[in-house]
């Protein structure tokens, strides 16, 4: 049976600006809202996996009422008011300050605003204020970047696409923003050991759940990689609609599908279609 639901939030169980009571399009709904009342008749335990900072993401799971949450790309975890690193030797201390000053001081951010000026940009206001990751927003290639990374002897950092801010609302000049287009991405610098993927499998570790009993839900290709951790791995129908490219990824994977709804309809769509089918197969 089902024990647990590891969901992303940004373009995923929330729609446009962030809300969970409107979708992709900005209209009113209750469908994300009727995804977490669906796992909480089930008992499955709802555990927030995102990019956002520690913070906001202990408010949001107060609000829902459940106790663990993933934050920053998988480099924390919270469970039952327990916080992990999973940031591999890169830990903060009184010393080297944060994560995210370590970061700074390694000169990775500024190689990458250098390198690709007028394509990168610090995706602000979201960027302050973060523990562990520089948060970008722009369009650019992560292999790139990467590879320039590992020239420059920063191989321990990597740069992760967390998908299309369209979500959000307006982009690129509309949004006062530098970076122009439809297809501005958020993207996290973070040490490399970290992901959505590997904090995913460490939290079921800690639960004692197998594979079978988990699914997760997502809109970018960190998302996707969670995919190797889970018994299913869906992707919302926005992601499949903006990026053929990640549609083609998805369903290269044994594991994957896509849902035919968007944002939070997608996860309602994924829980009770796999509540449905577990009590099928019972």
């Amino acid at each position: 049976m089902l024990r647990a639901l590891y969901v992303d939030l940004d373009g995923t169980l929330v729609g446009r600006g962030g809300s969970l009571f409107h979708d992709y399009d900005g209209a009113f709904t209750m469908l994300g809202a009727r995804a977490l009342e669906a796992c909480a008749r089930a008992g499955v335990e709802v555990v927030i996996v995102t990019g956002r900072r520690q913070g906001g993401v202990w408010e949001v799971m107060r609000l829902i009422g459940q106790r663990s949450y993933i934050f920053e790309l998988g480099c924390g975890l919270v469970a039952d008011g327990e916080l992990q690193w999973l940031t591999g030797d890169c830990v903060p201390s009184p010393e080297r300050g944060s994560i995210y000053d370590q970061i700074a001081a390694s000169g990775g951010p500024e190689l990458l605003l250098s390198a690709f000026a007028g394509r990168l940009e610090y995706h602000t206001p979201w960027s302050q204020d973060r523990e562990v990751s520089h948060l970008f927003r722009g369009d650019l290639s992560v292999r790139e970047a990467d590879a320039l990374l590992g020239e420059a002897g920063l191989g321990w950092l990597r740069l992760v696409d967390n998908g299309l801010l369209a979500a959000h609302g307006p982009v690129g000049p509309a949004a006062g923003w530098g970076i122009s287009g439809e297809r501005v991405h958020a993207y996290h610098l973070i040490p490399a050991v970290a992901s959505k993927a590997r904090a995913v499998a460490w939290h079921m570790r800690m639960r004692g759940y197998t594979v079978n009993e988990c699914i997760a839900c997502g809109d970018s290709r960190e998302d996707l990689e969670m995919a190797a951790s889970v018994g299913s791995f869906w992707l919302v129908a926005n992601a499949a609609e903006t990026d053929p490219e990640l549609l083609a990824e998805a369903r290269a994977r044994a594991n994957v599908r896509v849902s035919g709804e968007r944002c939070g309809a997608g996860v309602y769509e994924a829980v009770v279609t796999t509540l449905t089918e577990s009590r099928a197969g019972a």
